[in-house]
């Protein structure tokens, strides 16, 4: 991928689900270190947008490109390694609540560690120390041997965010990432997703119910509904009145 390629670029992206079409006809191009929003109401194609993005979907017609790869041309292991360098937050944590925290932020090492490797760190912590700067960094040091199922909703989503940062992917896409958490939690999570890019470099996308949020920390906003871009604008030319637009028309 040369410096000025996009690190995601969707080409007449379709996307059915049965006779159900999630997204239709998007193009779009999204480059290294953008903060990019996704808005919309729901079923707008914002969460398959997402997952097209990550490699856990194809699309039924079009292309999907990352890293300059067309993932419908990768092999098995060769999409292996393209997501290992995308790092994916989801809504629902994905943590293993019966495990430490330290496992489940080790779980960043996956996608480079061996099956025994792996299988040993569950046994005996490795790599100890990359864990805990990690959490250091969400604020969760002292969580470090703390089991999963004994933390807050906002605590867990810290860890998520932490089991990314292990993975240090070259992009973070965020699926609803504070739409399970109270105010208060969701600015804090917000915030720290907005500086972790800033500070690092790193493509942020994230999908959001929370309009408010894309307007006070991403760059640039998509507005999606019925599986189309109504909008696409840097964040300062985004309008009241597309808003309005975007969800009256979205029911």
């Amino acid at each position: 991928m040369s410096p000025g390629a996009p690190i995601f670029e969707l080409k007449g992206v379709t996307h059915q689900f049965g006779g159900s079409v999630a997204l239709s006809d998007i193009n779009l191009q999204i480059y290294p270190g953008e903060q990019v929003a996704l808005i919309g109401p729901s079923g707008a194609g914002k969460s398959t947008l997402i997952r097209l993005c990550n490699g856990t979907l194809l699309p039924s017609q079009g292309e999907v490109w990352v890293l300059g790869q067309n993932l419908s041309h990768l092999r098995t292991e060769a999409l292996r390694q393209t997501q290992q360098k995308i790092g994916t937050i989801y809504q629902q944590f994905q943590l293993v609540d019966s495990l430490r925290v330290i496992h489940n932020v080790n779980a960043g090492h996956l996608g480079r560690w061996s099956f025994f490797k792996a299988l040993t760190s569950l046994v005996w912590p490795l790599e100890v120390e990359t864990a805990r700067a990690a959490l250091a960094q969400v604020g969760m040091a002292e969580k470090l041997y703390a089991r999963n199922d004994e933390l807050s909703g906002g605590q867990q989503q810290r860890v998520a965010l932490a089991r990314v940062l292990v993975q240090d992917p070259l992009a973070i896409l965020a699926d609803e990432p504070i739409a399970s958490l109270d105010p208060e939690r969701s600015r804090e999570i917000m915030d720290l997703l907005r500086d972790l890019s800033a500070k690092t470099a790193k493509t942020l996308v994230s999908s959001l119910h929370a309009v408010e949020f894309a307007h006070s920390h991403y760059q640039r906003v998509i507005g999606l509904r019925q599986g189309r871009i109504l909008f696409d604008s840097p964040t300062d030319q985004v309008s009241a009145g597309m808003i309005e637009d975007l969800y009256r028309l979205g029911r």
